[in-house]
């Protein structure tokens, strides 16, 4: 029987996947990812009968999306598992306002989707390739969308409203929020160790390539970095996070840049690799003696710290601080400068826990919890898709 579950999982730079039961609890089967698809790209995979991951080497050069998708299947096949997969489930960066939930693919929400394209133009465009290629790979099988934006959805009205004309917000410029899927995920982690109450008035920092904060009251979303766009809010690897928008009129007007070079600039030259100069990777940055690369840190910091200030405003306090995604789950040193900038909110670090990426952090006088809980994007994406694939089965 056809009912295991393949999740693919686009992102700025990288393609994870993996490979779960349709049982209740989602046994693991195999995971993996292709890192570096520009440059040079990496194969890592792990099966649930081994514990550390293998290494394949692909070809030197930049690996398109489609053809990433293929290497994928191929390795799926090798090890037996393509004919089990029953259906597909895909993180997809934007649903708009009219996907809030897990929703099957079919033509008309294609339409819809690839209608949202100008809302996300580096990210959406990959994520419905993804779609049509394990379509092809795939054809009997169930292809099901996951969407970024969804646990965003039930924000206080205000929370998404910008200073436009309210034609413009009805004509959807309104903020939307991003990686929804990860914070949702963080939220069920927190509903585990809290109980409904889920860590109470929360801020989750969901610090990698993109990085984003989320302030949550009780699991559920209240504010958010990102807005409009995943160019907003935090210095991130190569965006540049809120900038002015007298700035851009300024690069268009005066400096004449066309709207693809603004593009370029903002999305893949900006953030850390823009100020630093050297390189867009934290840990590069960190271990580089450089006065530009030290500047980038201290940037990525401060509005960090200037942020979690904004959104414990609008949760009304504190009780947790979660760190979550690459940099927040594999850097104590970030966490460590992140947490000095929030000392004032009552935050304060353990030392020797950080160092050793406990799961709590925090030090015994601090009177928030601190927090270190790896996300599970694929997982997410595969409970949200047993679910609707079970209500569409009765």
């Amino acid at each position: 029987m056809s009912d295991a579950i393949l999740v693919l999982n686009a992102g700025s730079s990288s393609l994870k996947f993996a490979v779960f039961g349709s049982q209740p609890d989602l046994p693991l089967m195999m995971k993996g990812g292709i890192s570096s698809l520009h440059d040079a790209p990496v194969l890592k995979v792990k099966t649930a009968d081994k514990g550390e991951a293998e290494e394949i080497p692909l070809e030197p050069g930049a690996l398109g999306i489609k053809a990433a998708v293929e290497q994928i299947v191929a390795e799926i096949t090798a090890h037996g598992l393509h004919p089990g997969i029953g259906t597909v489930g895909h993180r997809i960066v934007h649903g708009g306002r009219d996907f809030t939930a897990a929703t099957i693919l079919d033509a008309p929400v294609l339409a819809a989707l690839r209608n949202l394209i100008p809302l996300a133009s580096i990210h959406q465009p990959a994520n419905l390739d993804i779609v049509a290629a394990a379509a092809k790979l795939f054809p009997d099988t169930l292809q099901v969308g996951c969407f970024d934006t969804a646990f965003h959805a039930g924000r206080p009205q205000l929370a998404k409203l910008y200073g436009l004309p309210r034609e413009l917000t009805e004509d959807c410029i309104i903020s939307f929020g991003f990686h929804g899927i990860s914070y949702g995920y963080i939220a069920s982690k927190l509903r585990e160790r809290y109980g409904p109450e889920a860590g109470g008035r929360v801020i989750v920092a969901h610090l990698g390539s993109g990085a984003s904060l989320c302030a949550m009251d009780q699991g559920r979303s209240i504010a958010t970095t990102m807005g409009f766009s995943p160019l907003d809010g935090l210095v991130m690897s190569t965006r540049c996070g809120t900038l002015d928008p007298g700035a851009v009129l300024y690069l268009l007007q005066e400096r004449k840049l066309s709207v693809e070079a603004l593009s370029r600039l903002l999305y893949q030259q900006s953030g850390l690799l823009g100020v630093s100069g050297i390189s867009g990777n934290m840990r590069s940055l960190l271990d580089a003696d450089d006065e530009h690369a030290a500047q980038a840190v201290d940037l990525f910091v401060y509005r960090a710290g200037r942020e979690i200030g904004s959104l414990a405003a609008a949760v009304g306090g504190l009780d947790t601080l979660v760190f979550t995604a690459g940099i927040g789950e594999n850097s104590p040193e970030i966490r460590k400068r992140i947490c000095q900038a929030a000392g004032w909110l009552g935050v304060a670090i353990d030392k020797e826990r950080n160092r050793r990426n406990e799961e709590c952090v925090s030090a015994s006088g601090s009177s928030v919890d601190v927090l270190v809980i790896p996300t599970d994007e694929e997982r997410a994406v595969a409970k949200e898709t047993l679910s609707l694939i079970t209500a569409h089965r009765l």
